[in-house]
């Protein structure tokens, strides 16, 4: 693709930026449920007096969209592995974008009763079955158009999935912040989610201009028939040790993408737009910080990156959770630290995973991971993190699960650098 095999020409950072903005925009989609998870409880589910048996409800039904990721990784991977990686692209994101437009139109619980919930937690699996190829493909797609610079174009996807999130706040402080307090769980929460359709239409018109993986086009006659059955039959503990190393982000990303904001206003009574705004820039931080991850990963080895996050992340995860209890610190400072931390690891996480699958059988290996280890760890740290609270009486519960988390990547991190060496040099940039 270049003269020069150390370099990425402006057609290679085209296809990577595209990818990335796939990311961003599918992300969103995702994320913006969790952001208005209070809202859509009250307005979609049974109506309930507790506020936390509410919010657990709906938590519920964001769990469900990772529940159906798996899923969709093995069957859009496998045919990614077989096929090649661009058709997967573009129907990923048109599905789901539909399906998160529908989710903007659901008709209140007070309409037609349990059917709006039904409604809800279909399209809601639609969602979760799409982007579980999404995000792998992108990953997958960018480490075969620049292996040269793999830890950086890595770091520029999720830097752009990041900034999703972040989009997704601040379309969340717009709403709270314009409009009239009363009418955000009848129609906010509606908005947001059709801006986020639209936006996923406008990605699949600019992907079509995508072509195949360079490196998926020169290998496409070695394509396997089976990739999932070759992934469990001859990478299985690579599978392990990537779910490992996936843990701490999973729920890092789960916890202060997805539950955060309506723990703040929920549990801690933090004002609400208050609570969004000092998570938006602290989502903001976390892009910045992983995207100069990516870069620092061209320099030191990645693995040793992920490590010095995970260890933040045990160490900081219970004067974090204590900080936001007490108030000893202010709230956007708390949150800006926060993503600091968590950008270590979203910055070097990926490529490690890609680097664990050769170029044949990469789409299922990597998909296979992710989405096991997102189900886990991130799909199901909002209802967790709730249901400790509400059983245990204390607010700071959900630093005792970051913690545990931390301490898997980093165990996984020990691993890394002998069941690698398909994109990172052995021995070197590992």
């Amino acid at each position: 693709m270049t003269a020069n095999p150390d370099r990425i020409t402006a057609a290679g950072w085209k296809i990577v930026l595209l990818a990335s903005l796939g990311g961003t925009l599918e992300f969103y989609d995702f994320v913006i449920f969790g952001v208005f998870a209070r809202d859509i409880g009250a307005a979609v589910f049974a109506p309930s007096y507790d506020p936390i048996v509410q919010l657990i409800m709906s938590f519920a039904t964001f769990t469900v969209g990772y529940l159906a990721r798996p899923i969709g990784g093995v069957v859009l991977a496998h045919y990614g592995d077989r096929h090649g990686r661009r058709a997967v692209f573009l129907w990923s994101v048109f599905i789901m974008s539909a399906a998160t437009l529908g989710m903007g139109l659901v008709p209140p619980y007070a309409q037609i009763g349990v059917a709006a919930s039904l409604l809800m937690v279909t399209l809601r699996l639609i969602q979760g079955f799409c982007l579980g190829g999404e995000l792998p493909g992108a990953l997958t797609y960018v480490v075969e158009t620049a292996p040269r610079i793999a830890p950086f174009v890595c770091g520029v996807v999720f830097a752009c999935v990041t900034m999703g999130v972040a989009v997704a706040t601040g379309v969340s402080l717009s709403v709270r912040t314009y409009m009239d307090p009363a009418l955000v769980p009848t129609y906010g929460w509606r908005i947001a989610f059709i801006l986020g359709g639209l936006g996923g239409v406008l990605s699949f018109v600019l992907r079509r201009s995508l072509e195949e993986s360079p490196e998926f086009a020169r290998m496409k006659n070695l394509a396997v028939r089976q990739p999932f059955v070759e992934v469990l039959r001859t990478n299985l503990a690579h599978v392990a040790v990537g779910t490992a190393l996936l843990a701490g982000i999973g729920t890092f990303n789960g916890l202060f993408f997805s539950h955060l904001s309506a723990y703040l206003s929920t549990v801690l009574k933090y004002d609400p737009r208050q609570a969004v705004l000092a998570q938006t820039a602290g989502v903001i931080i976390m892009a910045t910080a992983t995207l100069l991850t990516g870069w620092l990963g061209d320099r030191v080895r990645p693995r040793y990156l992920l490590r010095a996050g995970a260890v933040l992340l045990l160490v900081a995860a219970y004067p974090f959770y204590t900080a936001l209890e007490a108030r000893t610190a202010g709230l956007t400072m708390l949150c800006a630290m926060a993503g600091l931390v968590g950008g270590l690891s979203a910055g070097s996480f990926a490529v490690l995973l890609t680097d664990l699958f050769p170029t044949r059988i990469r789409f299922t290996g990597v998909a296979l991971v992710f989405n096991v280890a997102f189900t886990l760890f991130s799909g199901t740290a909002p209802l967790v993190a709730t249901s400790l609270i509400e059983k245990t009486g204390s607010v700071t519960a959900p630093a005792a699960m970051m913690a545990a988390s931390a301490v898997i990547a980093l165990i996984g991190s020990f691993f890394s650098g002998r069941l690698g060496g398909n994109v990172l040099a052995r021995g070197g940039s590992q």
